[in-house]
């Protein structure tokens, strides 16, 4: 799996341990990607953006939360 340059207190930094994660979204079919960066000091933080957006994009098209705000899909269903 590839590391990302997205971090929360680092923009340039590259996580050890990310979890990537391609999904078609259902309503109009745009891929999403969802990164999972693991943090000692802190809760995981999934971070959720559009497949294929430029550098510039990224910085402000993504949606983040830490662990406990966010649940499974499936234990949800």
């Amino acid at each position: 799996m590839e590391d990302t340059p997205l971090r929360r207190d680092d923009m340039d930094a590259t996580t050890t341990r990310p979890t990537a994660t391609r999904r078609s979204a259902s309503a109009d079919d745009e891929e999403l990607v969802a990164i999972v960066a693991p943090y000692d000091d802190a809760p995981d933080e999934c971070t959720i953006f559009p497949a294929g957006l430029s550098e510039d994009e990224l910085l402000t098209t993504w949606l983040s939360a830490q662990e406990g705000a966010y649940v499974s899909l499936a234990e949800m269903r």
